[in-house]
């Protein structure tokens, strides 16, 4: 099929009117560009597919650096000043479709596009012509794997470290049909630490890893709750800090604790996380300070909220429980600092908060430069 299309969308693609009105949703395009596309699902009211043929490209258009890109990273596609442009206005669109209107900051970025993963998952492929298996990763709209030879989102450490695997289990002659995946995560300072996740078996017992942020050191495992990026992540959490303003903090969603930890560990501090290995972590992290740890979902535990506090929330793609938002309508406390690895569901809760709240400062994070996800950082300040 052929379509022109118009922009892109939060979930990444470009995204197209066709002929009978159908929207088409479509990787490997840009806006402005008619692309011919293969259809990789047909539904009534809308299709997907990936551009297999570029017609004026886009001006902003590259040759992507990976051959997988579709699986891992698919916006190799644009230059880099494109690429944080768009997801800027990707953040305004959220909200203005929320009736929001605010003017986002540009997308704070460290520049660093290439090798900024610090975890990575492989699938494992059998090549049936040599009889040995190579990482992959599954091929974008199915359930197939692209077997694959170089990757550059990932830190190298981590690519080499796979390497010395997949040899390893060559030499062995392993069979991949044995093994769901590799998982792989690396420090700042490149060690590594992870495993093979084998069918059938219980998961591994990875060794953890420590890394400083903001001054404090933090151990995690690499199969848990942690930044993928962490110096992007460290901008934001000094951005945090200095949005501080009251003694009193309450982290929800906290994880293992580095949000919290990094920019209140001088203040009141209240830290809620429900997952029980990330509390775990968090109680180790936060031994030698005065933190309140509690293990709990943080819509229940609303009764922690007070109006001199601030409040920071970072919750899953899903956004905030509605019982939460609730609860911050109606205690109202001073600040409340929303980070989201969604800006669809942030928006959608900011404006369940607006009457009370206004935005003091929308900015958007490249924490995952060549892909289309994005991180927000709101300030709401009390009206």
């Amino acid at each position: 099929m052929q379509a022109k299309i118009d922009k892109l969308v939060p979930g990444g693609q470009g995204i197209a009117t066709l002929e009978d009105g159908k929207k088409a949703f479509i990787w490997n395009a840009l806006p402005g560009e008619t692309v011919d596309f293969n259809v990789t699902k047909n539904k009534r009211s809308y299709c997907e597919g990936i551009a297999t043929a570029i017609s004026d490209p886009n001006p902003h258009r590259i040759a992507p650096k990976d051959e997988c890109y579709l699986a891992t990273s698919p916006w190799q596609i644009m230059d880099y000043p494109y690429e944080l442009e768009q997801k800027r206005a990707l953040v305004q669109e959220c909200f203005r479709q929320q009736h929001i209107d605010i003017e986002p900051k540009q997308t704070q970025t460290d520049g660093k596009d290439f090798h900024y993963r610090n975890k990575m998952e492989y699938a494992l492929y059998w090549n049936n012509d040599d009889g040995k298996i190579y990482p992959a990763f599954h091929q974008r709209g199915t359930h197939r794997k692209l077997p694959i030879t170089a990757s550059s989102i990932e830190r190298p450490e981590i690519w080499r470290r796979a390497q010395e695997i997949f040899a390893k289990l060559n030499a062995e002659h392993a069979e991949a049909r044995n093994y769901q995946s590799l998982l792989l995560r690396c420090d700042q300072a490149g060690n590594t630490s992870g495993d093979l996740f084998v069918n059938r078996q219980p998961h591994p017992v990875m060794d953890n890893l420590h890394d400083t942020l903001c001054g404090y050191e933090y151990s995690y495992s690499p199969n848990g709750f942690f930044q993928i990026n962490l110096p992007v992540y460290e901008m934001v959490l000094n951005e945090i800090k200095q949005r501080i303003a009251t003694n009193k903090v309450l982290d929800l969603y906290s994880g293992v604790g580095s949000i919290g930890l990094s920019v209140a560990r001088d203040k009141e501090l209240t830290l809620v996380e429900v997952n029980g290995a990330a509390y775990a972590e968090m109680q180790n992290n936060a031994k030698d300070t005065k933190a309140n740890c509690i293990l709990a979902k943080s819509e229940d535990v609303t009764d922690y909220i007070e109006p001199d506090q601030t409040v920071i929330l970072d919750p899953p793609r899903a956004g905030c429980d509605e019982k939460l938002i609730t609860a911050l309508n109606t205690t109202k406390p001073d600040t409340v600092i929303y980070l989201s690895c969604n800006p669809i569901t942030q928006a959608r809760d900011i404006a369940l908060l607006a009457e009370n709240y206004a935005i003091t400062e929308l900015m958007p994070y490249n924490f995952f430069p060549r892909t289309p996800h994005i991180e927000s950082l709101a300030i709401l300040k009390r009206r």
